[in-house]
């Protein structure tokens, strides 16, 4: 495919992919029936423990990768195998293709193989000459069209069924039709040919299994078994990363990879290959069969202490089946070769920062990917790190650099949110939104009512406010974050007014600011630990059980990336520790903490549905607590079928591509108008912009309201 060669390019590549409506569906019903399906089919399992048993075989297996490969030679070789090592993508393309030279192998039939496309295989033998077939169906159909897989597991998933027909008309030069089982038809019929004809079969390989120089397959469609069987000659391409010592540590893997691609219970086909078989094809009656085993850098990969998680993907493709993002724009606007959130980070270490630099930009941090991973990658956090990689090789743009100055500035910042509430004032009404946006904004930024800056900051009125509890059952303090500071300081107030209400003792350290998250997201790896530095001593020696906060992002980052931003920092790691023990998001303080329940408040019961900020329930997994706490405030509670799918604000990302911010803002507003609520709720300030603008701007009359509003409302 032709890459875009800057982010203006490549951000119309994909507001392009918005438009593709049959996409869009495809991608909205599989993303819904994935959910449950993959429900279902973990249903009664420990998952995580299942999880972390994957991440300690493969993360050992990764540690081991020479000793592994040197005891794979052996075994294998003994087995009648031949076994090569290539050091990059060309160099197993050209053995390949010699070992079909060699062999006079003229035609060659393939199964479907991740790691064929990352070197651009088919590619390099059509140019040698080599009649090349892909005989996984929906590879197949790729193939013919010219187009590379927009799903590691379903390559064809963003085509229908009359594409497909038309498509198998040209081939066949007879008229199809549409049903898919015909066209299935269709396929083994012109595909049985190619098996019979083949002088060469090549395959991948989910395993290869070092105590006995075997390989081991996993499929859905029975035309691995064809190809590796029916040829003279075997060649199985497998990239490093699939070494494991032993059965039993395939089979563990084996338990969750289906489960996790497709929600199956397990594959239709699950094959091993242990040496050169029988086949009558061949000479001396015995299979020709060679293992190229792929570095591409994956050694390099294996002893970096930041990127050597990578090398756990099983290749299930689930990091995609749960991205919002990829869910609006497909495969092929989202990821190089490989597509996902692993896609966004393998990209720049196996095809280079080029193709790269873009791709790991369009990353939502919502941390589905993270959740759903089957061998706890930290895929959100190494894809921030790969973006902060690309902007020290390449320059830090101007936007991110002044971000990083201002914020790291607390006053500066203050200062100039303070100066925007003055010169906002021509541009707003009465009802504290912008009435347009300035001129410096394009008009793709308004989706959704941008909220004016308040007149005044929490921070101004806390003197005014701040409770005096004589006796505290608790002893407390507040981060608000910028966003509750300076737009909504309403919702903090309501925090106040129940926090005092249920005697705790509050306090404000006016010297705290942003969380740094913005930064993060920016690839502001310096100015995110400065910023962190600084909200670490505002708080440091204040007399405090807890830190509340009422914005889910800012909460997860204080508790979990300040962590990650000291962890080689002797001292400051020590004082990030301390703090991050402190920090509790709003909801689980007045559930776990203060054990707020129905006696304490009055019973409206509004109808009300619940949006869990995706840093709440995935980045912290605090999910019954706002549920509890909605039934005991009074309000009738009406689940959303999509309750934990992203929003679409992602901070930064929204500003950067707002028609993907938009689309995914609509499904989610559609999702909670679907449940018949009147009041919307949530625990995160930039999800109540996303979604209370979003609900603005459509005219609808759906309520959006922070949980410590609705609470405090009702509190007797």
């Amino acid at each position: 495919m032709q890459e875009a060669r800057n982010l203006k390019e490549y951000k119309k590549d994909v507001d392009d992919a918005l438009q593709n409506t049959f996409l869009r569906g495809a991608m909205d019903k599989f993303a819904v029936a994935y959910r449950s399906g993959r429900a279902n089919a973990f249903a009664g399992m420990d998952v995580d423990g299942l999880v972390q048993e994957i991440a300690v075989i493969k993360d050992a297996a990764a540690a081991d990768m020479e000793p592994l490969f040197a005891e794979f030679k052996k075994n294998a070789e003994k087995a009648g195998v031949k076994i090569h090592l290539a050091h990059t993508a060309g160099e197993a393309n050209e053995i390949i293709a010699r070992i079909a030279r060699e062999n006079d192998a003229k035609k060659i039939v393939k199964s479907k193989s991740m790691t064929a496309e990352e070197t651009l295989l088919n590619h390099h033998l059509e140019a040698e000459g080599f009649e090349v077939t892909e005989t996984d169906l929906g590879e197949w159909i790729i193939q013919l069209r010219g187009e590379g897989p927009s799903h590691m597991v379903m390559p064809a998933i963003h085509l229908s069924r009359f594409q497909v027909a038309d498509l198998f008309t040209e081939v066949t030069g007879k008229k199809q039709e549409t049903e898919i089982e015909r066209l299935v038809k269709v396929a083994r019929r012109e595909l049985r040919q190619k098996y019979v004809e083949a002088d060469m079969g090549i395959s991948g390989a989910n395993f290869a299994l070092a105590d006995t120089g075997s390989i081991g397959l996993t499929t859905n469609e029975g035309n691995a078994r064809l190809v590796t069987t029916l040829p003279r000659v075997h060649v199985a391409l497998v990239g490093l990363d699939k070494l494991l010592p032993t059965l039993s540590a395939a089979l563990l893997i084996n338990r969750v990879l289906p489960r996790n691609a497709t929600g199956q219970g397990i594959t239709s086909y699950v094959t091993w290959i242990t040496g050169a078989n029988a086949c009558k094809a061949a000479p001396d009656n015995k299979k020709i069969m060679h293992i190229v085993f792929l570095d591409n850098g994956r050694r390099a990969l294996a002893k970096d202490p930041v990127f050597s998680q990578v090398l756990r993907c099983v290749r299930c493709g689930a990091c995609a089946n749960v991205c919002p993002v990829y869910r609006m724009v497909g495969g092929h606007r989202y990821g190089h070769i490989y597509i996902g959130a692993i896609g966004l980070i393998v990209t720049y270490f196996f095809h280079g920062r080029d193709k790269a630099k873009n791709l790991v930009q369009n990353c939502i941090n919502c941390g589905a990917c993270k959740a759903v991973c089957a061998a706890g990658i930290d895929l959100p956090q190494l894809i921030k790190e790969v973006h902060a990689l690309v902007q020290n090789e390449e320059g830090h743009p101007l936007t991110s650099l002044l971000l990083a100055k201002v914020l790291r500035n607390r006053k500066l910042f203050h200062t100039l949110l303070k100066s925007a509430q003055v010169a906002q004032r021509p541009v707003t009404d009465d009802s504290q939104y912008l009435r347009h946006l300035p001129f410096v904004f394009a008009k793709d930024h308004n989706f959704r009512a941008l909220p004016a800056i308040a007149e005044e900051p929490f921070r101004n009125r806390w003197e005014k406010i701040k409770p005096r509890i004589s006796t505290p059952r608790f002893k407390a303090t507040l981060f608000s974050g910028c966003v509750q500071d300076f737009v909504y300081p309403e919702q903090l107030e309501a925090a106040v007014s129940l926090l005092s209400k249920s005697d705790v003792a509050l306090a404000f350290p006016e010297d705290q600011s942003c969380c740094g998250l913005p930064v993060v997201m920016m690839g502001e790896k310096q100015a995110a630990r400065d910023v962190a530095r600084q909200n670490i001593l505002a708080f440091h020696n204040g007399d405090f059980d807890y830190i509340v906060t009422l914005c889910a992002s800012c909460a997860s980052h204080l508790k979990k990336g300040y962590l990650k931003l000291f962890e080689d920092d002797g001292q400051m790691a020590i004082k990030a520790r301390k703090f991050a023990e402190k920090v509790v998001p709003f909801s689980a303080f007045a559930h776990d903490v203060l054990k707020l329940e129905s006696n304490a408040f009055e019973q409206s019961r509004i109808k009300t549905t619940y949006h869990a900020p995706c840093h709440l329930c995935r980045g912290l997994e605090v999910r019954e607590a706002p549920h509890a706490l909605i039934k005991s405030a009074g309000l009738e509670f009406l689940p959303a079928e999509e309750e934990e799918t992203c929003c679409g604000f992602g901070g930064t990302y929204s500003s950067k591509f707002p028609k993907i911010s938009a689309e995914i803002l609509a499904r989610k507003l559609d999702d909670a108008e679907n449940t018949g609520a009147d009041l919307l709720v949530t625990e995160c300030p930039g999800c109540i912009m996303q979604l209370r603008g979003g609900a603005k701007k459509r005219g609808n009359k759906l309520s959006v309201k922070h949980l410590a509003e609705v609470m405090v409302k009702n509190m007797k």
